[in-house]
């Protein structure tokens, strides 16, 4: 996707709480649910996928779902997508109903708690049963989106691979590109990485989970961020933001950030 150099700045694996933190998003309500975005979830600090990378969504007694989500916002390390960034993995789907598996980023508000177009969001892939091999791909920040059949088979590993580029976020699967958006994430995006599983409520024709249903899964593997080896964006902007006057990430930072429904 680029003849570019890029070297390896992040590849750290889920069970390193230094890297990822466990549970806790600003995309999410303090309480950890997202009912308003047709999610049964409850995230916490106690739902962590396994260190293979299963993420899981268990049933529990009161009618909700645990589900294991992790970001490197929160985490100690901070880690940090900036443009010109290349996001790859390994990751393997199931059809079953309800199950909501989904790699994406969130990013910091700019001073004044202003957020970031589209709150810096970039699905890298979302995936629903109902399309069993269709992947979801969403530039928020962009305002684009692509929805290509046929590029996944449930059960199946597939290699993803995203080149979040200024001028156009660029997906492959499998080596085969599949969506060039043409409108890119601009010269002063920063996004934190988020991994999940959610579950679905129904909504937008994605099918609820089946009574018999208590427990689904899907797997992440090799999940690594490659960045030009120059150390600045490819538009030569200081890194992080800092031109747009974006806060420097710190590894102590635990302010409260808004959250959506």
């Amino acid at each position: 996707m680029t003849d570019r150099p890029l070297a390896v700045v992040f590849d750290a694996p889920f069970s390193d709480r230094t890297a990822w933190a466990v549970g806790r998003t600003s995309a999410y309500p303090e309480d950890g649910r997202n009912p308003g975005d047709n999610k049964l979830d409850r995230i916490g600090p106690d739902h962590a996928p396994t260190p293979e990378g299963v993420f899981r969504a268990r049933r529990a007694a009161d009618g909700e779902w645990h589900t294991d989500l992790v970001s490197t916002e929160y985490a100690p390390g901070g880690f940090e997508l900036r443009p010109g960034d290349e996001v790859s993995a390994t990751c393997l789907v199931h059809d079953t109903a309800g199950s909501w598996p989904a790699l994406w980023t969130w990013g910091r508000d700019r001073p004044g708690g202003r957020p970031q177009p589209g709150h810096g969001e970039v699905d890298l892939f979302e995936y629903h049963p109902t399309h069993p091999r269709m992947l979801e791909l969403t530039n928020h920040v962009g305002r684009a989106a692509a929805y290509p059949p046929d590029v996944v088979t449930p059960g199946r590993p597939f290699q993803l691979r995203v080149l979040l580029g200024e001028d156009s976020v660029d997906w492959s699967v499998d080596g085969t590109p599949v969506f060039a958006d043409g409108q890119g994430v601009g010269r002063h995006w920063c996004g934190w990485l988020v991994v999940c599983v959610s579950m679905s409520a129904g909504a937008y024709g994605h099918l609820p989970p089946d009574p018999g249903t208590d427990e689904l899964s899907w797997r992440c593997t090799g999940l690594t961020v490659r960045r030009p080896a120059s150390g600045t964006d490819p538009g030569g902007a200081p890194p992080d933001g800092a031109a747009e006057g974006f806060p420097q990430p710190r590894t102590t930072d635990r302010r409260p950030y808004p959250t959506t429904g």
